[in-house]
């Protein structure tokens, strides 16, 4: 357990500082797209029109039941081979590891958010944010586009990070990669499309379930970052709107990150919001704070965001050395 939380610290430390290596995956592709590839072909083989909703549903779990088992076994192969290699073995994993973290790749695509609205103004930052959220960006004012990047940043925090740091943590690559490859499927085939609706039924189940306690953790690693980056009343409020507001929001998970980050800001997030030409409408998360964002407030986001994953990397360290002294 001390080597698994070590190998995560060190993980989280190598994402932050060097991210996804663009020219890497241009040559050979992302173990993400791999997953992807898996997930279409099991839509394409078992996804049929003409089959029934039942028979669809049922295809969707024992397909997602079948992928998960070969992410776990793929996961649990390349741990023993990394295993006999001592220190070597570790930095292959330390590697493995940080390509499934998202801290600076997330950190970089809202930053060009707040970039392009300085440089281009609302094109700019139209273009950016279309980039990392699904709705669409033609309807979004200046303070739409702000607040679309800061919910993007908070959700993708618990499920970009914190999620896969605690699935590692306590299952190592296995827990790692079975939960890539659900969140994978569920950011497919999780939909409530004509199509999705029962084949991504247990996707979409299970990733919330997933989910479950990395988005509640993940108000924990925010509030300290707002602590660090604003003082003890933005912590407050990350947590306070956390526990009062998360429920609002249309998922079960998503909310918590989200009203956390709202509250640390004293902004209102979530709402509604045009997704695909069909207009979702929401409860306002935090309602009593101020109706139009800034891209200061993105900046705030920023800092708040990179503060919460040093947080949660030094969690990680004091972790192992905690372990290690029992």
């Amino acid at each position: 357990m001390t080597e698994t939380l070590l190998i995560l610290f060190f993980a989280l430390l190598l994402d932050r500082l060097v991210g996804d290596p663009d020219r890497l995956w241009q040559r050979v592709p992302h173990p993400v797209v791999l997953f992807g590839r898996a997930i279409g072909a099991m839509d394409g083989l078992f996804n049929g029109k003409r089959l029934s909703p039942a028979t669809r549903r049922f295809n969707g779990a024992a397909g997602i039941a079948v992928l998960l088992a070969a992410s776990l076994f793929a996961g649990f192969v390349l741990h023993r081979l990394f295993a006999p290699l001592g220190v070597v073995g570790a930095v292959v994993e330390v590697v493995v590891v940080a390509v499934f973290l998202a801290q600076k790749s997330l950190h970089d695509h809202v930053r060009a958010v707040s970039t392009g609205l300085k440089d281009d103004g609302l094109e700019g930052g139209r273009w950016a944010v279309s980039m990392i959220v699904g709705r669409d960006p033609a309807t979004l004012d200046e303070p739409a586009v702000c607040r679309a990047g800061i919910e993007s940043l908070a959700e993708n925090f618990s499920d970009g990070v914190v999620a896969p740091a605690l699935w590692y943590a306590l299952l190592g690559l296995p827990g790692l990669f079975a939960y890539k490859m659900l969140n994978t499927a569920d950011s497919m085939i999780g939909h409530r499309s004509e199509k999705y609706l029962d084949f991504g039924w247990a996707s979409a189940r299970l990733d919330d379930l997933a989910n479950w306690p990395a988005a509640r953790l993940s108000i924990l690693f925010i509030a300290a970052g707002a602590w660090l980056a604003q003082g003890r009343r933005a912590a407050r409020g990350a947590i306070g709107t956390a526990l009062r507001d998360a429920g609002l929001h249309r998922s079960p998970n998503s909310g918590w990150p989200e009203a956390a980050m709202a509250g640390a800001l004293g902004i209102g997030l979530a709402g509604p919001r045009i997704y695909g030409g069909a207009r979702v409408d929401e409860p306002m998360m935090n309602a009593a704070g101020r109706t139009v964002a800034t891209v200061a407030d993105i900046d705030l986001s920023l800092r708040i965001f990179s503060a919460a994953c040093a947080v949660l990397a030094v969690t990680v360290l004091l972790a192992a050395g905690l372990v290690a002294s029992i």
